[in-house]
This record gives structure tokens, sequence and C-alpha cells, in this order.
């Protein structure tokens, strides 16, 4: 155990393990799935020695790789927002989905759904990215507004319980609008249950570019990462704004998860399981944090939906499924393990 926990705290091996791991499950992924394909039919194709059928081809090139790359980067925003946003809020149980931003970035969504069909016009990638972003930073906003009017907002479940109330009060909103437009609602609804079948390579890369600008600019912030989680005495001591830091980096972190929302639609429990995982392994630094947690996230959204769409198969369960059946029993494990020394003061 002790020769795991030291390769998992090198930064080196534990990058170059976790690439390794990246690759050998989106080949797997590749190649999963109801027509039979293997690695050897791909790179004679690639080589010019064999030719794939059209419709091999266009299962592997245009339905099976952009959904790969799809769910590596959406895996890995959600993952890194989650390891941002539980610095910045000093709370272990901080998430995109769990603050309210998943919902009110999908009620933004639905806002523009809605309103492109009623105008005759088509939602186009950046529409629905900008309007995704405004609902979630609406919603983070008032998560951390309500939870500061409660009292106490500092705490864990304050903060949770105040980002539940704004979630359930903008997804009652949605479902509002949704009853009332009722044309759209199937279109809606598959885009809440979680889907990652991107079709054309243009949406991915509409997406790819504002996740990849959050994912850097975070990555760039581990430092501060580190004095966010300490205090905002002692960041103040270091000649640091905490108030300043936690409004960039939550808005950051808020575009990037609007990015992917955009295209994968509601996916929970990502920007917990994985930090978590990785914290446990590796520790709290964030300097090896952030880039393993873009790395498992990735690993751990391509599994999901390689499992969502083979156990069924030819049906597709949505990603945002199993994520939540892996998610629920490890936030019940997240809750118990952050709640123990509290108990345990109290009964001292």
């Amino acid at each position: 155990m002790n020769k795991i926990r030291t390769a998992a705290t090198n930064p080196f091996i534990a990058t170059a393990a976790s690439l390794v791991v990246l690759m050998v499950v989106a080949i797997y992924s590749g190649f999963s799935g109801i027509i039979d394909l293997s690695p050897g039919q791909v790179l004679a194709h690639l080589t010019g020695t064999e030719t794939l059928s059209d419709r091999e081809q266009a299962v592997f090139f245009n339905i099976r790789l952009p959904r790969i790359v799809t769910a590596m980067v959406v895996g890995a925003t959600l993952a890194l927002s989650g390891a941002a946003y539980q610095a910045v809020f000093r709370n272990p149980l901080a998430d995109p989905y769990l603050l309210g931003v998943s919902a009110g970035a999908g009620l933004g969504v639905t806002l523009v759904i809605v309103g492109g069909v009623s105008l005759g016009l088509t939602a186009g990638g950046f529409g629905i990215i900008g309007a995704a972003f405004i609902g979630g930073i609406t919603a983070v906003a008032a998560t951390v507004l309500v939870s500061r009017g409660v009292g106490f907002g500092s705490s864990a479940t304050v903060v949770i319980l105040a980002g539940v109330a704004v979630a359930a009060f903008a997804s009652s909103i949605q479902t509002y609008i949704q009853q009332r437009n009722i044309d759209t609602v199937s279109r809606i609804y598959v885009w809440m249950l979680g889907s990652l079948n991107v079709s054309r390579w243009e949406s991915v890369v509409s997406v790819a570019i504002p996740a990849a600008l959050c994912a850097v600019l975070i990555l760039s912030s581990a430092r501060l990462l580190d004095v966010m989680t300490v205090g905002d005495i002692e960041a103040r001591t270091l000649g640091i704004d905490p108030t300043v830091v936690r409004m960039s980096l939550v808005a950051v972190a808020t575009l990037g998860t609007a990015s992917v929302v955009a295209i994968s639609g509601l996916i929970g429990f990502v920007g917990i399981i994985v930090p978590h995982a990785i914290r446990l392994l590796c520790g709290p630094g964030h300097r090896l944090l952030l880039p393993l947690t873009l790395v498992w996230g990735a690993i751990f959204l391509v599994t999901a939906d390689t499992i969502g769409r083979t156990i069924l198969a030819p049906q597709e369960l949505p990603v945002g499924v199993v994520t939540a059946a892996v998610g629920s029993p490890f936030f019940l494990f997240i809750l118990r393990r952050s709640s123990r020394p509290r108990r345990e003061g109290r009964t001292a």
C-alpha cells in the first residue's frame, strides 16, 4: 500500500500512468459496440491496405470518435470544476450539480431552445453556451447568497442545502416552461438525462475551446487554490484577496461547466467522485491534484458512457443515469466522512 501511495504522489509516475489508462480506456471504448471493429481493421484502413465499409467508417469516425472526445472533454471539465469549487468554498461536497450550477445552466438552455423554436431559429452552440453560463452563474450566486442569508454560510451542509433549494427552484421553472411548450419537451428531456451522442465534430470543437481555456486557467491557479483551502485570513496575510480569487475562479469553473453542459446535458456527481478519489490517494496539494483530476475525470466519463451504451445494447442507458448510480453511494460516503469529526467533537 505504501508503494502505491508513493507512486501516486510522484507527479511524473502518476501523470504518465493516468495517461496510459486514459489511452487504454479510449481504445477499448472505440471498439466496443453493436458493430464489431478491431484496431487492426482501422489501422489497415488508415494505411490503405484495407478499406472499411461506408457504414463502418461512419460509425467509427463520425459517431464513436466524436463521442469519446466529447466524454473526455466533459468529464475532465466537470471534475476540474468540482475540484475548484471545493477549494474556493472549502466544502468537500461542492460540485456543479449540487451547487445548482447544472440546474441553472439547464434552465438557460431550455429558455434558448424554447425561444429559438418560437422564433423559428436554431439554437447555435455558442448561443447555448452563453445561456448556460448565465443560468449557471446566476444559480451559484443565488446559492451563496441564500447560504449566507440563512447563516453559517461556511457550513458545508448549509451551502449544499442552499444549492439543492436553488436547483429545485430552477427545475420547477424549467418544468413549467416545458409544459407551456409541449412540442419541445422530448428534445429538452433527452438533454436533461445527459447524453454524449454527438455526431458532428463542429459541436465538439465549439465546446472544447472554452473548456480548454477554463482548464488552463484553473490549472495555473493551483497555488491560489492551496491558499484558499487554508482560509481567508491566511490568504490575506499572503497578499491575496480571497473575495476576488473566489469570484474569479467560480466564474471560470462555471463557464467551463456551462460549456460542457450545453452539449452533454445534466451529468451529476463527476465533480464529487473524481476529485475526492484523487485527494484520498494523492493528498490535497493542487499542483498534483488538478492535472490528475482532469485526466481521471476523462477516464471516468468515457468508462461510464461505454457502460451506458453497451450494457443494454442495442438500447442505450443515458450516461447521467450511470454516473448517478455510482455517485449516490459515493456522496453518502463523503457525507459520513466529512461529518465524523463533528460527531466525535460533540461526544468528547
